[in-house]
């Protein structure tokens, strides 16, 4: 065992108490996180801490010595991205040990300055390597936490809705990328599937703008569902989107399109052997209208 492990060893307890005023005072989140599981992972943590110095591998904590306390670290990070701590607030919670260690340190080699620079020292780049080991796991578990976000996000904001008896209604708000597409033409397939629709009708009044790309992503749904049986009928063409199209050259000659969803939906009932009716009829002395669907014959 190092002098340094030793002596860190020996005021482990002295540490521990010094760190938890600190915590307390300045990192802790209570509204986040109890003062009984913030003991807890600071008694957990020092002890690892402690378990590594003594090895001898002070100021390097990527030996297998220190195994425990990254693992520690890691899950201790990670839990902290999930319940909303800020990077600065985890990556403080090892840095903050500096000063209980330090002041053990200026104690115990308060007799021999040398030696206290270089305990001092090695104590830094321990903890600040210890710090860079959380905040990496932090950033990790919030990317990933982010990008499970987004994608739950493109399956919401993609609804297959069913209009009639085989129409289906994809509403599509938004920009149309690549992989907003895929996330489309799945919805889409497997609705079509399991409803056993002959019409699609693809609504894109909240797409805000249809270049080739986006008219490329739209033919590929387009196919795909010709493909399992479904005829589609996109609607919400606007006029500034009719433009573009025609400037871009974009063929949509196999496509039928239309300017209101409203008229896509007739189209759809026509072509699947219904109409609509409007049958008026007399109630309390005024005349009402109402739209009901027949088939024909």
């Amino acid at each position: 065992m190092s002098k340094l492990g030793e002596i860190i060893s020996r005021n482990e307890e002295h540490i521990r108490a010094d760190w938890m005023k600190h915590l307390t005072a300045s990192v802790q989140r209570a509204d986040l996180m109890s003062k009984v599981e913030l003991e807890e992972q600071s008694k957990a943590l020092l002890s690892a801490i402690v378990r590594g110095m003594s090895s001898g591998q002070t100021e390097d904590p990527s030996g297998p010595a220190w195994s425990s306390a990254r693992e520690l670290l890691q899950d201790i990070s990670a839990s902290r991205a999930r319940q909303g701590f800020t990077p600065s607030e985890t990556s403080m919670f090892v840095l903050s040990l500096k000063q209980p260690f330090f002041s053990v340190i200026r104690r115990e080699f308060a007799g021999n300055q040398d030696e206290m620079f270089d305990a001092i020292w090695k104590c830094t780049l321990c903890l600040d390597k210890l710090s860079l080991i959380t905040a990496e796991t932090f950033l990790a578990t919030r990317e990933e936490l982010i990008s499970r976000q987004q994608q739950e996000l493109l399956e919401l904001s993609t609804p297959v809705v069913k209009l009639w008896d085989g129409i289906l209604a994809l509403p599509i708000i938004g920009t149309l990328d690549s992989s907003r597409t895929q996330v489309v033409m799945e919805e889409l397939l497997q609705t079509v599937v399991a409803t056993n629709s002959k019409f699609a009708i693809i609504d894109i009044t909240g797409v805000p703008t249809v270049d080739t790309l986006v008219a490329q992503h739209l033919l590929k749904t387009i196919t795909a569902a010709r493909l399992m049986g479904a005829e589609c009928i996109i609607s919400g063409v606007r006029p500034q989107i009719a433009q573009t199209i025609v400037h871009l050259g974009i063929n949509l000659e196999d496509v039928i399109t239309k300017a209101k969803l409203a008229d896509a939906f007739a189209l759809a009932l026509q072509k699947s052997g219904k109409t609509v009716v409007r049958a008026s009829a007399a109630a309390n002395g005024s005349a009402t209208v109402n739209a009901t669907v027949q088939k024909e014959g």
